[in-house]
């Protein structure tokens, strides 16, 4: 189910549970001028929402924000044949068998002049296998003032069940808008990092959407912002 968080921006979320940990998902949809949607980090999508998508415009582009955000890519394509797959390169190489339309790469800093976007370097994870990069792009609808995030930071509340809120306090990140301290740790390259948050900071943004967490409606970017300066260590 869509709910709108301004004009022409509206999210739609459901459950999902990593390594046991209840943290939910959630998708971003971006409506342009022209009357085609962008759906960043889609979800499972179910016969509610594809009616309420039919009915706010054309869904044209699929956008997989990172390496990882790719679960439920082939289902929504499935459901609009005639939208482009938009992914970061490399994960042609990680699922090859997802067929996808353009690299994000190639397409510059914007999408249709409406949705500022950049690659968000240096930032890694940690994951059974070790350190990984995330390859995340993040995007910002200015009519908005939106910045649309994945996993390049959490803001898990008094909303997430009890294991939940003690895990988050535990890796840093309670009632903190910034990524985790597995995040901190796996990242090596942190002047990359900084380099791509002083790009961030120069977008007039005023609200977070997250894929994980809740969504940051105060103070957005003075929040932004200090769970960096956290994250590395140092002053922006």
């Amino acid at each position: 189910m869509l709910r709108k968080i301004d004009k022409n921006i509206w999210i739609a979320e459901q459950p999902l549970k990593y390594f046991g940990l209840s943290v939910g998902t959630r998708m971003t949809v971006i409506r342009f001028n022209n009357g085609e949607l962008a759906v960043i980090s889609p979800i499972q999508v179910d016969d509610e929402t594809t009616e309420q998508l039919n009915q706010l415009g054309n869904v044209k582009y699929i956008i997989a924000p990172n390496l990882f955000h790719y679960l439920f890519l082939s289902n929504f394509k499935a459901v609009y044949p005639q939208s482009k797959v938009y992914a970061v390169s490399a994960l042609k190489a990680k699922r090859p068998e997802i067929s996808i339309d353009q690299a994000l790469e190639d397409n510059g800093e914007n999408l249709l002049g409406e949705l500022e976007c950049l690659l968000f370097e240096g930032f890694k994870t940690f994951l059974p296998s070790g350190a990984l990069p995330l390859n995340e792009y993040i995007f910002f609808h200015a009519e908005s003032k939106t910045l649309v995030l994945t996993d390049t930071a959490f803001y898990f509340d008094e909303t997430f069940p009890m294991t939940t809120k003690i895990v988050s306090q535990i890796m840093g990140g309670y009632k903190k808008f910034r990524p985790s301290l597995l995040e901190q740790l796996a990242t090596q390259e942190k002047e990359k990092v900084k380099q791509s948050v002083q790009k961030v900071l120069r977008w007039d943004f005023r609200r977070v959407i997250v894929a994980h967490g809740s969504i940051v409606e105060h103070d957005a970017k003075k929040q932004f912002k200090e769970g960096y300066e956290w994250f590395l260590g140092e002053s922006l």
